[in-house]
């Protein structure tokens, strides 16, 4: 028989719990864009999944509260941009409540569908929405690649313990 190694003391579940453990899962670094009646809108996000090759969808969540949701529970399309390492000020803007996100200097264009597009992204895509799902105070959305590149540079930007990082070899 091994030892087992003590175990710290279990908390019930409550939204600190759940922020306390998800800080310690490392995660991709995204920006989702859309066009919004009052103009372009965004959001950092790290629930970006890949959900099926066949048709291509991805999926991420969103709070009910953000003020992005409005614009993103009317739009038909999202751009969705993997960040680099080099870009944590720019994953920083979009996730500051009442930043510019979309001025200087943040460098985009207007994409495919009336998208904004980020450049010097890793990747982007551009995706029409397929679903919202409830989920809590969030919704999940469920998006269908239309198109996209892949082919930026660099090695992608990480949300890990409350701070952007780089890989490290």
């Amino acid at each position: 028989m091994t030892a087992t190694p003590q175990l710290g003391t279990p908390r019930l579940a409550s939204p600190d719990l759940l922020r306390s453990a998800f800080r310690r899962h490392a995660a991709g670094v995204a920006v989702i864009t859309a066009r919004g009646a009052s103009g372009p809108v965004g959001f950092t996000a790290t629930s970006l999944t890949s959900v099926s090759a066949e048709p291509p969808l991805i999926s991420f969540g969103i709070g009910t509260g953000a003020s992005s949701w409005p614009a993103i529970a009317e739009a038909e399309h999202v751009g969705v941009h993997i960040l680099g390492e080099h870009q944590s000020e720019l994953a920083g803007t979009f996730a500051r409540s009442g930043a510019d996100r979309f001025g200087a200097p943040t460098s985009w264009r207007e994409g495919p569908e009336g998208v904004p597009v980020l450049d010097d992204v890793l990747a982007w895509l551009v995706c029409r929405i397929v679903g919202r799902v409830p989920a809590g105070d969030h919704r999940i959305v469920l998006a269908e690649v239309v198109l996209g590149d892949p082919t930026g540079a660099g090695r992608p930007l990480l949300y890990h313990q409350g701070r952007f990082n780089g890989l490290r070899d």
